[in-house]
């Protein structure tokens, strides 16, 4: 390879990121060097402190966003490509034509290794700073020691061996060498454990951004699960054994540590609780369009993660009937966001996960019934100054069904007349000081046709929708049923109704990682409809001071990197590698996310399958999937179990068709970084 020589004053390949973008991307304090000379104001305390905060930089935007959402998630057996077409990501989704040039493989590398810098650098200049308080010093470099710990712990699963760089030098070594994956491993735990030593239990200075002692905890337990994947032992412990221990620990001190476990799935993802949430461990805080620091110009630190994981809808149900064109999904939607993308469906595998008559993760987690929304509110409380997208009447956002719409839809004709309503209102609110709009989502109660906005109700989070939907619901215009419907049950419904197993094409591919297309005859009332897949949720919050005004690709809520149940998920994964034999023990800790599930209290004990009274390895697959899928996990749990083969092979043959166990184990370092160093040869690309 060609290595392009650079000077080396100028050399930031591992650096990559600079000050003034640090600073734009963080809410903890600013930081702005340019006037005097760097070294002279980082020995000041409040200095050191604002730029402390530029270690927190790495945690949104790119990071923990659409690049790191994907490359931690795809490529297992949960995701796939939707309507059978390899399109975006195909190299991270399928490991097909994966190569150094990864776009979403640089930016989580980029990202890292730019915040472990900082890191280090605020470490190393605590020692000479000329005034301050000892306490809050020591407390703000543990932050920096577990941040620190973080992006390696990104960095070594994903790439593995690889530079392991602690001190801030000014000039940069061109040839750096490759540290082995223990090294890597116990410089992260030693930072996790100075990190919980010195941090408190709640937050400095009441800043819910910054970490405390449970973060510490929670990624230590996660740490030491990766880090038994690689076979390590710790003072004659198994890996595994440290991160069961240390599991337990949280688990069994939760109040000391200020961690909680919310006693029902459905509050995880409440609008209410995004900004605080007491389940999160470690959270990257999104932008608040209503604070004084808020840049609406910042770039790269507004994630549109969401929108990948929805569906096109426009796609699937063109602009003059059921889906009308006045509320638009692939632009600009009050309601949804903007839903241009469509790269990331659900296998079928993840799907089944779910038995969904009696686990409400479902619809917490997935979108399987679509809406029209209207915008009563905004038109009530701003008159002609409302935004154009929610400008819309509730006469609008109603349908009336028509013979040609039936016939279209393989509705029975007797619908025909029949309105369908929106299930969704939405007021406007303006963060003036940004000139940034935020919409505000209410639920029509259903029965109540006026449009008065009396018959609105506040719901905990507007993108769930009833489950099952009724026979008789009258605010949706389709519906992807998970309970297979006979053409009779469809027909006595006035909306479209399409079995999700109908969407998948099991006679090309029986292990449930193919969608049929949407050029092709294939069983579907119409074969545009094949667009249609279950749209995960989680990330899309439509809550006030969520949204980022015009811009409804990008949304602005906090995303948890870590929370507590998956600290049980841990305890029990850990609990099977130290005694396979143990899985009763392995099942008290998967009931207690089973339980808080459970749709109906009553029904878990009742032989539902929701209550295990042991557990196998599947068992912790499968429940780690239906609690975490999308939350930046599966990919490390894959990888520290070793399940690609064998799990890709009977879950995601889309995947496993391109899956190469001696390369694919580990992602490409990046083209870029390789181009900037003296040793790219000798550096190695991971195999690809």
């Amino acid at each position: 390879m060609k290595v392009k020589k650079i000077n080396r004053l100028l050399y930031k390949s591992l650096l990559c990121l600079t000050i003034a973008f640090s600073v734009s991307s963080c809410k903890l304090d600013e930081y702005n060097p340019t006037s005097l000379a760097e070294n002279e104001v980082l020995r000041k305390f409040n200095d050191w402190k604002a730029y402390q905060s530029n270690c927190y930089t790495g945690l949104w935007g790119s990071l923990i966003g659409m690049p790191y959402g994907i490359v931690s998630e795809a490529g297992t057996d949960l995701w796939t490509f939707p309507y059978g077409n390899h399109n975006q990501f195909r190299d991270v989704i399928a490991y097909e034509e994966f190569t150094i040039n990864s776009g979403v493989v640089r930016n989580t590398w980029d990202f890292a290794w730019g915040s472990i810098k900082d890191c280090n650098k605020t470490i190393q200049l605590a020692d000479q700073l000329v005034d301050g308080d000892a306490n809050e010093i020591r407390v703000l470099v543990a932050e920096a020691q577990l941040l620190r710990a973080y992006y390696y712990s990104v960095l070594v699963a994903h790439f593995g061996e690889l530079p392991l760089i602690t001190v801030d030098d000014p000039i940069k070594n061109l040839s750096p060498t490759r540290n082995s994956v223990p090294e890597i491993y116990s410089q992260i735990v030693a930072d996790l454990r100075s990190a919980f030593d010195n941090l408190r239990t709640t937050p400095l200075d009441n800043n819910l951004q910054r970490v405390t002692k449970k973060s510490a905890l929670g990624l230590l337990a996660r740490v030491y699960a990766q880090g038994a994947g690689e076979g390590l032992n710790e003072g004659g412990k198994s890996y595994w054994l440290r991160a069961k221990e240390v599991a337990d620990s949280l688990i069994n001190n939760m109040g000391a540590y200020n961690a909680v476990l919310y006693d029902d799935f459905a509050r995880v993802f409440a609008s209410a609780n995004n900004r605080n949430n007491l389940e999160a461990l470690f959270t990257a805080y999104g932008l608040n369009p209503y604070s004084e620091s808020y840049d609406y110009a910042t770039g790269n630190t507004k994630p549109n993660l969401y929108l990948h994981y929805y569906p096109k809808l426009d796609d699937a149900f063109g602009t003059g009937d059921i889906f009308k064109r006045s509320v638009n999904s692939n632009t600009s939607n009050a309601y949804y966001g903007r839903l241009n993308q469509q790269f990331i469906a659900p296998t079928k595998y993840l799907i089944n996960c779910f038995n969904a008559n009696y686990d409400k993760r479902w619809e917490n987690t997935f979108v399987t019934a679509f809406t029209n929304y209207s915008g009563v509110q905004a038109i009530s409380s701003l008159g002609a100054g409302v935004p154009g997208p929610a400008n819309v009447t509730y006469n609008a956002a109603t349908v009336t069904l028509t013979a040609a719409m039936a016939n279209k839809y393989g509705l029975d004709a007797s619908h025909v007349g029949k309105k369908i309503y929106p299930y969704v209102d939405v007021n406007a609110r303006n963060a003036s000081r940004n000139a940034t709009w935020q919409y505000i989502p209410k639920v029509w109660q259903k029965g109540a046709t006026s449009g008065s906005t009396a018959d609105l109700v506040e719901v905990a989070n507007a993108n769930v929708h009833p489950y099952p939907l009724a026979e008789d619901e009258n605010r949706f215009f389709a519906y992807l049923s998970k309970e297979p419907l006979s053409a009779a049950d469809k027909s006595k419904r006035q909306y479209v109704t399409v079995n999700i197993d109908d969407l998948f094409d099991l006679a090309a591919d029986p292990t449930g990682s193919t969608y049929k297309s949407v050029t092709s005859t294939n069983g579907l009332p119409l074969s545009s409809l094949a667009n249609l897949f279950p749209a995960m949720s989680k990330f899309n919050t439509n809550f006030d001071g969520g949204w980022l005004g015009g811009n409804f690709q990008q949304k602005l809520g906090n995303i948890m990197i870590m929370r507590m149940a998956e600290v049980y998920l841990i305890a029990a994964e850990a609990t099977l590698h130290v005694n396979a034999g143990d899985g009763a023990a392995a099942a008290q800790y998967l009931n207690v996310l089973r339980r808080r599930a459970c749709r109906n209290p009553a029904d878990f004990n009742t032989g539902t399958g929701m209550q295990l009274t042991t557990a196998t390895m599947n068992d912790v697959f499968d429940e780690y999937a239906r609690e975490l899928c999308g939350e930046y996990n599966r990919w490390a749990l894959l990888k520290r179990n070793k399940a690609f083969e064998s799990r890709l092979q009977t879950y995601n043959r889309t995947a496993h068709a391109n899956f190469v166990p001696s390369k694919h184990y580990n992602r490409p370092i990046p083209f870029v970084f390789l181009n900037q160093i003296n040793n790219a040869n000798d550096f190695g690309t991971n195999g690809y």
